[in-house]
């Protein structure tokens, strides 16, 4: 009898190459998941480690560009969809000629919190940038690609890129695009949590919907969070660090919480207390070693959405992971893809049972 394992998760970069794919997993289970694609930041050592899929790193070329690699191991993992994130106006532009691609990768639209000044501020005509972000926004709704309007929202532990108020600024402004569009929001917070939730409770009749993705708050950030019934939490690898993250991860309703991975960023290392739950796992080799029938060590990928997956389900005692997928799976389609309802999973959240 075959199951179904259904999640999601999140990435940065363009993915693309003709490879060999690989499916370490008992036949039995294949998995559905979305994957987020993060945008860069605006200091080096980011802006280099979006070129890990291109196989360029700390600008040395280490091995060939690996999209396609890296897809097809999506794929077979049983990701369904990736949401290619944007963090400005060309970012923005450059997601969505990636998720034109392909049917299975979708985009954003949006600035994140550490390129406020540089976007809007520097811009030399802030109001004219806006626009061009609604225009971009309706090119891609008309196209079916784009799904939300981010990366956006308030980073403090950053401020050397974009001081706070200019964040705040640009966040709330950000609202108004996302109730131009009419579509929900993919949502950056770091240690920011009273004025994130204070801007967010400011425009509740604005927001629709959306995640505050890779979480790594306190249980008092998780609540205030959770207060605001159309916002769901993302978990990633920075999410499962430490003892205190998995303990503020039980305290986060199955039915409130969204899987990414964040990639290249966000892995699960192993000295992450979460690794103890990892099942799911990838051949892989150093960079300068790199062939296509592995994963790059130290580089997160797609297919990695399954250990985020595995942790929820090992920290939070659940057995069932073909449930908790379904769940998981649902709250994604439900923000980003209401069309697309999984009606399994309706079944399942209607019929009461709790994941257990």
């Amino acid at each position: 009898m075959s199951s179904t394992v259904r999640m999601i998760g999140k990435c940065s970069s363009p993915l693309s190459l003709l490879c060999h794919s690989i499916d370490p997993f008992p036949p039995p289970i294949s998995t559905n998941a979305f994957l987020f694609l993060p945008s860069r930041s605006t200091d080096n050592q980011h802006r280099h480690r979006h070129l890990m899929f291109k196989g360029i790193y700390n600008g040395r070329q280490c091995h060939a560009a690996d999209i396609p690699a890296v897809l097809a191991r999506a794929w077979s993992a049983g990701v369904d969809r990736i949401i290619v994130t944007g963090g400005s106006l060309q970012e923005s532009k450059e997601a969505l000629a990636i998720a034109e691609t392909d049917g299975r990768l979708f985009c954003t639209v949006g600035v994140h919190p550490t390129r406020c000044k540089v976007e809007f501020e520097e811009s030399g005509d802030p109001e004219q940038h806006f626009q061009a972000l609604v225009s971009l926004a309706q090119e891609g709704i008309q196209k079916g690609k784009v799904v939300a309007i981010g990366e956006c929202g308030l980073d403090y532990d950053r401020l050397q890129f974009c001081p706070a108020d200019i964040q705040m600024k640009y966040f709330e402004k950000q609202f108004e695009l996302a109730e131009t569009v009419k579509l929900p929001m993919f949502l950056h917070m770091r240690a920011a949590a009273e004025d994130f939730c204070d801007i967010l409770a400011q425009n509740k009749e604005r927001f629709i919907s959306g995640v505050a993705h890779s979480f790594t708050g306190s249980a008092e950030d998780r609540d205030r969070l959770l207060s605001f019934e159309n916002l769901f939490i993302g978990i990633n690898g920075c999410s499962l660090k430490t003892h205190d993250n998995l303990d503020v991860l039980r305290g986060i309703p199955v039915e409130r919480m969204m899987i990414e991975t964040d990639s290249p960023y966000c892995e699960i290392r192993t000295t992450h207390a979460g690794r103890q739950f990892v099942k799911s796992d990838w051949p892989s080799k150093k960079k300068e070693k790199y062939d296509h029938d592995s994963t790059v060590k130290g580089r997160n990928e797609p297919c990695f959405v399954r250990q985020v997956l595995d942790v929820v389900a090992g920290s939070k005692g659940i057995g069932d992971l073909e449930r908790l997928s379904k769940v998981l799976y649902h709250n994604t389609c439900r923000v980003f893809f209401p069309s697309d309802l999984d009606t399994a999973a309706d079944a399942l959240l209607e019929s009461g049972h709790n994941v257990q």
